[in-house]
């Protein structure tokens, strides 16, 4: 095990704007999040295994989380009050918003469990861009067979919508979300590729990945900025907040184009840019241009 750095970190508003940039544009596109703020961090010159920057790259999915409120705020309380309505009568239960309120927490559930199971591993060798690039060619392989999948179900017209999906669908997709604690996997493309994998349509799998989205996010900003409080207040709180309020701009952005995007197109462009950017990571590191960690 490789532990993280505990060093002084000083962190720009140049450096923070940057970093805001990336994580609200990568989130909630399949091409990873934090295989794209590594990279980002290490050509910024940044510790990337420092406890600073680990807490930081957590932190700014605050940004991410609160641009998945604003954009889904009516359907998230909608889901609220179903599965609270559900708790409370029989007759609630019957109505799917209840199935799909329980879809979304019970597929929240694996990645916790693996995150703290795993954190030391996550948070030290994980952080390494041989990890970054080899994880973003293997998992486009994943996301090929999803999209080819799809569009057999698709032709057929047996692809699910948002109306059949079940509890089951949550915690299948849930297990597969695991993977993306891997830096270069990628949570939506996991979890959208898990969707599709089930028989579950482009859409309605990209809606699904936005709501499992909210659950794991959360908890990992608030695990990482709760034990690593010190070492955040070496990066100065207004480069942090300038973070946040960038990454939910541009993830407000990014989440408006997605959900078009998928109405009328594979995610076949996605995986191409992932297995060229991870050819040419490849490239670099063997070159020596970059280094790993």
């Amino acid at each position: 095990m490789i532990p993280s750095i505990d060093v002084t970190v000083e962190l720009s508003y140049f450096q923070s704007v940057v970093l805001g940039i990336v994580e609200g544009l990568t989130e909630y596109l399949p091409v990873s999040s934090t295989g794209h703020l590594t990279i980002a961090e290490k050509l910024l010159g940044l510790p990337v295994d420092a406890d600073a920057i680990t807490a930081y790259t957590a932190l700014i999915q605050i940004g991410a989380i609160a641009a998945t409120f604003t954009y889904f705020g009516k359907k998230i309380l909608r889901l609220l009050l179903a599965w609270i309505g559900g708790l409370r009568s029989a007759q609630a239960r019957e109505h799917h918003d209840y199935q799909l309120a329980w879809a979304v927490i019970v597929g929240s559930i694996p990645v916790v469990i693996a995150a703290l199971l795993f954190k030391d591993l996550i948070s030290g060798p994980l952080r390494n861009l041989w990890v970054v690039a080899a994880a973003l060619i293997a998992w486009s392989a994943v996301m090929w067979v999803a999209e080819r999948r799809h569009d057999v179900l698709a032709k057929s017209g047996v692809a699910r919508g948002e109306d059949a999906l079940t509890i089951k669908d949550g915690l299948i997709i849930g297990l597969v979300q695991c993977f993306s604690l891997i830096p270069g996997v990628s949570r939506s493309g996991a979890t959208i590729s898990a969707g599709l994998i089930r028989g579950i349509d482009r859409v309605t799998s990209t809606e699904l990945s936005f709501f499992l989205a909210i659950p794991a996010l959360t908890g990992a900003g608030l695990y990482e900025t709760l034990g690593n409080l010190d070492a955040l207040e070496t990066l100065g709180i207004g480069p942090i907040i300038t973070g946040i309020v960038v990454a939910f701009v541009v993830a407000y952005a990014s989440i408006a184009w997605l959900l078009k995007f998928v109405q009328s197109n594979s995610l076949m462009s996605f995986i191409a840019y992932r297995v060229v950017l991870g050819s040419f990571m490849f490239l670099a590191l063997g070159a020596g241009w970059i280094t790993a960690t």
